[in-house]
């Protein structure tokens, strides 16, 4: 089995590739929805979140309230480290499952990490990754996709965006680019050029 480790910036064009490279064979396991199992209702993450954020975080239904939660940690970096604290190491843990899993059932599977803050966690990974692949675009692309596509107002865009790592921080990490700079057909075709050096 050879885990690939697949992360780029917010509206980088991570989910073309994660699709594209499945379509090609790939086990693709998405930190996102490890995240969001992270933080279920009764799961020990939820509980840690709301003792450390209030119940104001909480909606009617006893779910997270993700925007609420939002609209904390966006603003507020020692916030955010709180939380990412909280949720990390729980995600990795998931993750560990999820590659057990799959190669169990095959053991010469390609599993591509898809993980957005792979720069932001790189101090609580335990995962060796044979490779990592940024999904590049830049940070004013990617602002103007979270206002067109997302319809996200533009001071809330620019904001997620600063938030991450930079692109300088997230390159530094890659063995592999993605070039998602243009369509996403060239985001297809960069990503089918590089799912052939590291599958091959």
């Amino acid at each position: 089995m050879r885990i690939i480790g697949l992360t780029g910036g917010i509206a980088a064009g991570k989910s073309t590739v994660s699709r594209r490279w499945a379509e090609h064979g790939a086990v693709v396991v998405d930190a996102d929805q490890l995240a969001r199992r992270a933080v279920e209702p009764g799961s020990p993450g939820l509980a840690r979140v709301v003792e450390r954020f209030g119940r104001g975080v909480l909606a009617p239904d006893g779910s997270l309230d993700r925007p609420a939660l939002g609209s904390i940690v966006f603003a507020d970096p020692a916030a955010r480290k709180d939380l990412e604290g909280i949720t990390h190491p729980e995600v990795w843990r998931l993750a560990q499952q999820a590659f057990d899993a799959a190669e169990a059932a095959d053991p010469d599977a390609v599993v591509v990490y898809d993980v957005p803050l792979l720069a932001e966690a790189r101090g609580s990974r335990p995962i060796r990754f044979d490779a990592v692949v940024v999904v590049d675009a830049p940070a004013a692309v990617r602002v103007e996709r979270l206002v067109e596509h997302r319809g996200m107002p533009r001071d809330e865009a620019e904001r997620r965006v600063a938030a991450q790592a930079s692109d300088a921080d997230r390159l530094a990490l890659a063995d592999h680019v993605v070039d998602a700079t243009g369509t996403e057909g060239d985001t297809v075709r960069s990503a089918d050029e590089v799912w052939t050096r590291i599958a091959g």
